[in-house]
């Protein structure tokens, strides 16, 4: 083997190098971002409510009378993202239910954690509900068009060959040779 021959994909290759590459085939199938926005959303809804921030030798304690539904949402949120990333044919569904438990968070637990949490579950939810998965590339063909655009030996839309004479089989009436373009004159 020459220092100018690549190394084959797979061979040779640091692992860490193999695991990225992995990882992005595997990002680049489902909604991770969104994913990962919900379950970050999630995380201050849940624990804003029973977090004691000390302030020198004073103690200033969060909790309110919503703690548990706080920690349901929160929980939910974070349930919600794993299944974007693993169960991705549930994504409107779980974009929707992000976006809703968002709202709910703003009057259950402390502005939706402050508004960071509201705002993180807010975005991802609605990423997840505009993620669509990317169609695989079609595969080239070989250019057979002739000079009217239609391939060679195709019949254009709109006409029939019978018997050597075009004849057109458009019963709408609605063909450009008419002008009518599906437009009706009303008397």
């Amino acid at each position: 083997m020459s220092a100018e021959t690549p190394a084959a994909p797979g061979h040779n290759e640091h692992y860490l190098r193999v695991f990225r590459r992995n990882f992005r085939a595997w990002r680049g199938t489902r909604p991770f971002w969104a994913g990962l926005f919900v379950m970050l959303g999630g995380l201050p809804i849940a624990y804003f409510p029973y977090a004691n921030l000390q302030i020198g030798h004073l103690t200033l304690a969060m909790a309110t009378t919503a703690g548990a539904g706080s920690l349901i949402i929160g929980v939910l949120l974070v349930v919600l993202g794993f299944s974007l990333w693993f169960q991705k044919h549930v994504r409107t569904f779980a974009g929707v239910a992000a976006i809703l438990l968002a709202l709910v968070s703003i009057p259950v637990s402390n502005l939706g954690g402050f508004l960071i949490g509201f705002l993180l579950a807010l975005i991802g939810g609605a990423m997840a509900v505009a993620w669509v998965e990317g169609a695989p590339p079609a595969p080239e063909q070989a250019d057979t068009k002739g000079t009217g655009g239609a391939p060679e030996g195709a019949v254009a839309p709109g006409t029939a060959v019978a018997d050597g004479v075009d004849k057109s089989n458009d019963l709408s009436g609605t063909s450009p040779g008419n002008e009518a373009n599906g437009r009706h004159s009303a008397g």
